[in-house]
């Protein structure tokens, strides 16, 4: 695999490796990601494996009738009733996950009333609704990093492909273009969102589609920048003199150098992003109630200062996750710096 990396390549990825507390943060924050998107696996108020009379049961794929296991009404069977659980165990086995609660399941059989500290059976507690804190938290922390990297994705395209046409063009195009950007962001996001969630419902796919419409002009500046720069070199002037296609001198020649800045730009676009959303949840108007969030979580801390597990989860988990975007992204940043390249 070395073999087939350039000189330049290799060096910014030992430069990445060089800094351990990025390259740490790097693993760490793949491991929880990957931890949270078998989310299900982890934490469920289903069981992984049900064995019953010979049988074998996946309820956590396929939905099973309670009639199934010898009950008696044709819904879908509640592995929690003991009743449902002493029939399953009288000529079978379940296997459960690690966390026994989805973030939606409400535990009716509390010892005090909700929201209840952290005991053996809750590990950080239940929140105002007798859900279970820590399943919560999994899957709060899926939602907002699938959030946010598909709103650094679609906006690092979008301000890619708009910032290279402003550079490359020039004159007019780029004229006009800034002064769209400058009137477009001047549009209070906030205001939007407040009257997007007074006449409809918000949810993932409406918030991600509203944020995308001003986030995408963080990526311009940059990206124009290094092509308004990059234009005017002799290798450019060159392929335009021998007829080569301004599609192919965009795309050959000057991404690749624009994409450098763009890289170390975005795991702290990604940080944001997750910002905004728990920022949103917090204040009420981002994803529908119910849903498995960090800043609906961080609103019941605020409501619920008897109960500081919750504030304590939510701050814990946010702080935690951001610190790691951070340390990734300076060890990125520090990865495509020149001076740090040269120097090895």
């Amino acid at each position: 695999m070395r073999s087939r990396l350039n000189p330049l390549t290799r060096r910014r990825l030992q430069n990445f490796r060089s800094n351990r507390r990025g390259w740490w943060s790097l693993w760490i924050f793949l491991v929880l990601f990957f931890i949270s998107l078998f989310a299900e696996f982890v934490a469920n108020d289903k069981p992984l494996v049900v064995a019953y009379r010979g049988e074998i049961y996946m309820p956590i794929f396929k939905a099973y009738p309670e009639t199934v296991f010898g009950g008696e009404f044709l819904t879908e069977a509640d592995y929690r009733s003991p009743y449902v659980t002493e029939l399953i165990n009288l000529e079978g086995w379940m296997i459960w996950p690690l966390i026994q609660y989805h973030h939606q399941t409400v535990a009716w059989d509390l010892p005090t009333a909700a929201p209840s500290a952290p005991d053996r059976e809750h590990w950080l507690g239940t929140d105002d609704q007798a859900r279970d804190v820590l399943a919560r938290a999994i899957y709060g922390f899926r939602i907002s990093v699938l959030f946010g990297f598909a709103l650094t994705f679609v906006s690092a395209v979008i301000g890619v492909s708009a910032g290279a046409v402003q550079g490359y063009f020039g004159g007019w195009t780029d004229l006009l273009a800034q002064r769209f950007i400058e009137v477009w962001s001047g549009l209070p996001t906030l205001y939007l969102l407040i009257i997007l969630a007074s006449i409809v419902e918000p949810n993932f796919w409406w918030l991600l589609g509203l944020l995308l419409l001003f986030s995408w002009m963080g990526f311009v500046g940059v990206v124009r920048a290094e092509f308004l720069r990059g234009r005017n070199f002799e290798y450019v002037r060159a392929a335009q003199a021998l007829g080569v296609s301004n599609k192919n001198i965009i795309f050959r020649h000057l991404l690749p150098n624009a994409m450098v800045a763009t890289i170390t730009f975005l795991p702290f676009t990604l940080a944001g992003s997750v910002t905004v959303l728990t920022s949103l949840d917090f204040l009420g108007i981002g994803l529908p109630p119910g849903s498995a969030s960090l800043g609906e979580l961080l609103a019941q801390g605020k409501s619920n200062l008897q109960a500081p597990w919750l504030g304590l989860t939510g701050f814990i988990v946010i702080g935690f996750m951001l610190s790691l975007l951070i340390f990734i992204g300076e060890a990125v940043r520090d990865a495509f710096d020149p001076r740090k390249t040269l120097d090895l």
